[in-house]
């Protein structure tokens, strides 16, 4: 399915939004992650999971890296989160996402907010 980048994202808050009422804050965040993979692989879209993001250093590629929660598309990065809130630190880390691959969209969701959609980041490369 070939659609915009915002909708796509849309999609992806909305699903997200629909797991967290079917399972509430306090999970571990695999436990989300699971869930969310199930619910937009049901839909239809292409889902990867713990995709491996290389990193160069001195020349060298290093693939143990990082490793990205689940990649929309090849286009939508999403990194969960399942915390008291979210840091500095975390919205760091889906920066330097963005960064490494070169991607333009990235949403970060902390599963543990009692409302969804206070603990939903949207960023742009």
């Amino acid at each position: 399915m070939k659609i915009r980048d915002n909708d796509l994202s849309g999609i992806v808050i909305g699903s997200a939004i629909r797991v967290h009422s079917a399972l509430g804050p306090g999970l571990l965040e695999s436990a989300y992650q699971a869930a969310l993979t199930y619910e937009l692989r049901s839909q239809g879209w292409e889902v990867q999971s713990q995709v491996i993001l290389p990193v160069k250093y001195d020349g060298k590629q290093i693939d143990n890296g990082y490793r990205i929660d689940l990649l929309i598309e090849k286009r939508l990065i999403i990194e969960i989160k399942s915390v008291d809130q979210i840091a500095p630190i975390h919205q760091a880390q889906v920066l330097t996402y963005l960064r490494l691959s070169g991607l333009k969209l990235a949403l970060l969701i902390n599963f543990n907010s009692l409302l969804l959609k206070d603990g939903i980041r949207r960023f742009i490369n």
